[in-house]
């Protein structure tokens, strides 16, 4: 069955949003430690491996949007996996870093998400006046 046109963009925009989200919290974490661009992707790759993770174990695709389950797994996932591959890795997880990146992240992983359906809801009720 193929995915029909919308879907499949609507998937890839959110798909988007999570990488883009994920690697502007790198950047941003990078830039407040004065650290350049260099190391932006083994600083990144271990919490995008956990956002690839994610998205397979919560099964995305279905309903890339929601907050409650799919969103939620995703970030979870996001921050477990990418701590647990930065440990194996070698890289730091000092208790004040893994409490930040799961707050940036949850804000921005669930955060596009609430926006989205806040403006499902509204263009609802626009529709239903019109």
């Amino acid at each position: 069955m193929a995915i029909q046109q919308s879907t499949r963009s609507g998937l890839l925009l959110a798909a988007g949003l999570d990488i883009a989200l994920v690697l502007l919290f790198v950047l941003i974490g990078r830039a407040s430690h004065g650290e350049g661009l260099l190391g932006t992707l083994v600083t990144g790759l271990p919490f995008l491996g956990g956002l690839l993770v994610g998205w397979l174990v919560m099964r995305a695709w279905r309903s890339p949007q929601k907050i409650i389950w799919t969103g939620t797994g995703i970030w979870l996932f996001a921050v477990g996996v990418g701590m647990l591959l930065r440990t194996v890795s070698g890289q730091g997880t000092e208790f004040s870093f893994v409490v930040v990146t799961t707050i940036v992240l949850g804000v921005f992983l669930l955060g596009w998400r609430g926006l989205a359906v806040l403006l499902r809801r509204r263009k609802a009720r626009t529709r239903a006046l019109v």
